[in-house]
């Protein structure tokens, strides 16, 4: 019989399925890519070399910034905007007990079928 999660642990998967549905999506998880490489950009630095509209790419980083994964300062007339990187360890956190559910599970099966 495998444990139940801890409190601790469901509530960090309850926080990170909006995460992950963020991430589900192509052109968020570009963004999140692009500002995982270097500095806070602007709107207009994201959509550089793309065919992605401004709007567009403004409404993907208000759904990356209510999951908690990116962050906006206002510099001048512009808004800069980076990537929030304890959102993403907490999504890890949560991934590394789902695995570690799984090895239990794969485990038990394993003992059964041997049995």
């Amino acid at each position: 019989m495998q444990p139940e999660p801890t409190l601790t642990g469901v509530a960090a998967l309850d926080r990170s399925a909006l995460i992950f549905a963020a991430l589900g999506d192509e052109t968020r998880l570009r963004l999140v890519v692009i500002l995982c490489a270097g500095e806070p950009q602007s709107i207009t630095q994201l959509t550089l070399g793309t065919a992605i509209t401004r709007q567009a790419v403004t409404k993907h980083l208000q759904v990356l910034a209510q999951a908690g994964l990116v962050r906006d300062a206002k510099l001048g007339r512009e808004r800069l905007w980076a990537l929030e990187l304890t959102q993403l360890a907490a999504a890890r956190h949560s991934l590394e007990l789902i695995s570690r559910q799984w090895d239990s599970a794969l485990g038990n099966l394993a003992s059964f079928t041997e049995r």
